[in-house]
């Protein structure tokens, strides 16, 4: 870019990116529309915006799920564009980072004629170059290298239960391998304890955002909490930006992941057909019903992970469980040294309520023997 002479795309982005309104919208479109030379400068341009939301503390995921939440289908085509453009110039990150990298969508998005196109790269400009700065997630942290494969093998067989639990049509099944996975996710996270005690490692709590998406997001927000809690990790939501960061230990915060989603599944299911016998019924309730049904399920499947948890936990090992809370919590007060609480709204549906609360208690969690 001259410094003497601006360009088309300069002289649009001083018309678009930092004006309100459409008529400037409309104006930085039609000069960056006239002149096909631009385009690369625009692509190029765009990939600077990515790199500097990468600075301020987001994520793929986080963009991608922005875009999508406060644009369209065509901004989000288009910041998945530039994201996999960008990610070859791109310094390595860690882990999570390239599994969100991999679940972008590729191919290219469909092309509009050129004033159209323009105007959905402004917009996408704007979004980007409004991006506050987040808590950063320390990609680079010192991690410790996996002492076998067995890690890998426990995620498979979790997700395979889970997979199970949300594609049956028996909620009793549904149930008790939801309660199996929850069980080896709480075996696994001993496991991890038990070689920390014996050989300590240099790996410290990390951290990872999750998807709390509308609507109903409190009451997704509360179930991520309890998830979380029962498997050792604190969740803090952030509720602008339809995530919660989650802090803990790496096998921890994949155990988190895993089951909240399938959880979150199950509870949709669940409420769906709850919903349609509330209407069948003839009560129009849909609204409060579902906020008060998903907040009832949520504070019972808390309940019942954290005792499914509690049976793997043994005295001698209470120790090394301690320390690593211990850990979790301290890193996750650094990260949030200010948090508040927010009231949970519109849980006011006697039937939503009740029926959410069966639906938990359906996911009992059965004890197991001891570990060694």
């Amino acid at each position: 870019m001259s410094s003497s002479t601006p360009t088309t795309v300069d002289r649009a982005f001083r018309t678009a990116l930092y004006e309100a309104g459409d008529s400037a919208l409309d104006a930085g479109a039609s000069l960056l529309a006239a002149d096909p030379a631009a385009d690369v400068e625009l692509a190029r341009r765009g990939q600077e915006f990515v790199a500097a939301a990468w600075r301020r503390g987001w994520q793929p995921a986080d963009v991608v799920r922005i875009v999508g939440r406060d644009l369209d289908d065509v901004h989000v085509g288009l910041v998945s564009a530039l994201i996999r453009a960008q990610a070859g110039d791109d310094r390595p990150r860690g882990r999570r980072w390239a599994a969100q990298l991999e679940e972008i969508e590729g191919g290219a998005p469909p092309r509009a004629d050129r004033f159209s196109h323009a105007t959905a790269v402004l917009e996408l400009y704007r979004l980007l170059l409004r991006l506050p700065a987040l808590e950063p997630l320390d990609e680079q942290a010192p991690q410790r290298q996996p002492r076998s494969d067995a890690h890998s093998r426990t995620l498979t067989r979790i997700r395979a239960l889970l997979a199970k639990a949300e594609a049956t049509g028996y909620p009793e099944e549904a149930e008790a391998l939801t309660a199996k996975a929850q069980e080896l996710m709480a075996r696994h996270s001993v496991d991890e304890a038990l070689l920390d005690a014996r050989a300590p490692a240099p790996d410290a709590p990390g951290a990872c955002r999750v998807g709390v998406e509308p609507p109903y997001e409190q009451a997704k927000a509360v179930l991520l909490d309890a998830v979380a809690e029962a498997n050792h990790c604190r969740a803090v939501w952030n509720e602008p930006f339809c995530f919660s960061t989650v802090v803990g230990f790496e096998a921890d915060l994949d155990a988190v992941e895993l089951l909240y989603t399938s959880l979150l599944v199950q509870a949709q299911t669940t409420m769906t057909k709850a919903e349609a016998a509330q209407r069948a019924s003839g009560r129009k309730r849909t609204k409060t019903f579902r906020q008060s049904f998903l907040a009832a399920y949520a504070h019972r499947i808390g309940t019942r992970l954290t005792a499914a948890a509690e049976t793997q936990v043994t005295d001698d090992l209470l120790p090394v469980l301690v320390s690593r809370e211990v850990a979790v919590t301290a890193a996750a007060d650094r990260m949030f040294p200010e948090t508040t609480t927010t009231r949970l709204r519109g849980v006011t549906d006697e039937a939503g309520w009740t029926q959410g609360a069966q639906a938990a208690d359906h996911a009992r969690v059965h004890e197991r023997p001891r570990l060694p």
